[in-house]
């Protein structure tokens, strides 16, 4: 693909390894060339670098599979899931998941992308339903445009919710922001 085709999220190959556009800027300066300057972190090193390229100028994209997975169980070594399809189990790497352990409940389905044989990132869902263990008692005045409250979720996560919510209540929560949706009915 031209350089001018890149765009933030796309896997393209710098210097024979695979890079994440993290950003890029499309700049024609006057009357010189245009140039597109990109921000591109190695997926196998975890650097981050800058580079320029001419915005005719030949870009390798990578090619990545995309595998719907289930999770089977966390613990010190990752997290264990396995290919919905082909019943085949992997672990993916805490620094693949970073702090997402704990939304990365078992039984739960997510999609993993892949890059030569290789998980490199995953889509949690975008709800998943979580028991309220600890929070401060219900206020009688409590309304849905009151004030929010700090409630221990039954993965060990602690997000704030609505005055009205109880201990012991079932609440919808959006594990990629890490907030409050609804009360589970």
């Amino acid at each position: 693909m031209k350089a001018n085709d890149i765009r933030k999220g796309a896997v393209i190959y710098h210097e024979g390894k695979p890079h994440l556009v993290m950003d890029f800027t499309h700049r024609t300066p006057g009357n010189l060339r245009a140039f597109v300057q990109v921000r591109l972190r190695n997926l196998k090193s975890g650097m981050s670098t800058d580079h320029r390229y001419s915005a005719t100028e030949n870009v390798e994209e990578a090619r990545l599979d995309t595998k719907g997975m289930q999770v089977l169980y966390a613990d010190g070594n990752g997290v264990h899931v396995m290919d919905a399809l082909t019943y085949e189990q992997f672990t993916l790497d805490p620094d693949v998941v970073g702090d997402d352990v704990p939304w990365m409940l078992p039984e739960m389905r997510f999609d993993c992308t892949w890059l030569e044989g290789r998980p490199i990132s995953f889509q949690l869902p975008s709800s998943v339903e979580l028991e309220v263990l600890e929070t401060s008692p219900v206020m009688k005045t409590a309304t849905k445009s009151a004030s929010s409250k700090p409630a221990r979720l039954s993965n060990g996560v602690t997000i704030q919710v609505p005055e009205f919510v109880a201990q012991g209540e079932k609440v919808r929560v959006n594990p990629r922001e890490k907030t409050y949706i609804e009360r589970v009915k």
